[in-house]
């Protein structure tokens, strides 16, 4: 039995295309224990949330394992992946497309109750609803509400009441708060930090937004076209950016005092293709300090000390 809640060892996911095989995911290994988050970031098109999703399997790897509880999810048969989905949950990024419209709050959030026959009447199952709705901040009220009747905030507390309903251990939290209000946002997060320290629930939470992700992770991995190009302790991250991507990105986060002047890393040039990628840093394009040897070969994630993954042949 693994002591890690969920292991990653070099998964990839490609997917084939007319002009040649997009390397969505390629390559990346980590590990997740329970009641702990995993921050996933980086620019749109890095393959954040095809990583997330090829995880819970909604999207079958092409190569690698994913190794949840001591076992392979990729080797388990449909009967098997079925109970394991009981385990393993997805809010998604948009809560208005991720619900029925025709279906009330109630239907919704009792949906994987029924489909699991966890009760056996329906008062059980009511019972198990309207708790659900108190845990995440739902009014008793708007059980027999319908998703446009709701405010984002309200749509996405249905989204995570539902991710809670079969009691699972891991979580994959798609972007959840990027389509909200900046003072929702803050609720949805401190929602998940107190369900997260109540039922010891592990989260992979995908954002592009680093000043959240440094609010709810207690690790961070850096992507960026399929690779995990530095993952470290939140803290050391925030405070000892070492690839020359990660210290533009948190170079470009916004401070709330024009007083105080911080020097911006400009991006230059063209993101690669991700379609048939060469063996080469992907960063190498657009990155001031690189040499021949990182048009020449991938740099691999070294471990520098303090749990600070670095892949980057600069060191």
């Amino acid at each position: 039995m693994s002591e890690h809640l969920l292991e990653v060892n070099h998964l990839k996911k490609y997917f084939k295309t007319g002009k040649g095989t997009v390397q969505a995911v390629d390559d990346i290994s980590f590990t997740l224990d329970a009641g702990k988050t995993l921050g996933l970031v980086g620019e749109s098109g890095c393959g954040k949330s095809t990583t997330g999703r090829t995880i819970l399997r909604l999207l079958e790897p092409t190569d690698g394992q994913v190794i949840f509880e001591g076992k392979d999810i990729a080797k388990l048969k449909p009967a098997e992946m079925r109970r394991m989905r009981q385990e393993m949950q997805m809010i998604f990024q948009d809560p208005f497309s991720s619900l029925n419209p025709r279906k009330t709050v109630e239907e919704l959030i009792g949906e994987p109750l029924k489909w699991f026959k966890v009760h056996k009447t329906k008062a059980e199952q009511k019972e198990h609803v309207a708790k659900l709705m108190d845990i995440v901040g739902l009014a008793p009220r708007l059980a027999n509400v319908y998703p446009h009747e709701l405010d984002g905030g309200r749509r996405q507390r249905i989204g995570i009441a539902r991710a809670l309903a079969l009691d699972p251990k891991l979580i994959v939290c798609d972007e959840p708060v990027s389509a909200l209000d900046v003072s929702i946002q803050a609720q949805v997060l401190n929602l998940l930090k107190e369900l997260q320290k109540e039922y010891n629930i592990a989260y992979i939470f995908i954002t592009h937004d680093l000043s959240v992700v440094n609010h709810i992770s207690d690790d961070i991995a850096v992507m960026y076209l399929g690779q995990i190009v530095e993952k470290a302790p939140s803290k050391e991250l925030f405070t000892n950016p070492t690839h020359p991507y990660t210290k533009a990105l948190l170079s470009a986060i916004p401070i709330p005092d024009p007083d105080l002047q911080v020097e911006q890393i400009p991006l230059k040039g063209e993101i690669s293709s991700p379609i048939n990628m060469k063996r080469d840093c992907h960063f190498a394009a657009r990155c001031p300090y690189a040499t021949e040897v990182c048009l020449a070969s991938t740099p691999e994630l070294v471990d520098r000390g303090n749990e600070h993954f670095v892949a980057c042949h600069l060191f």
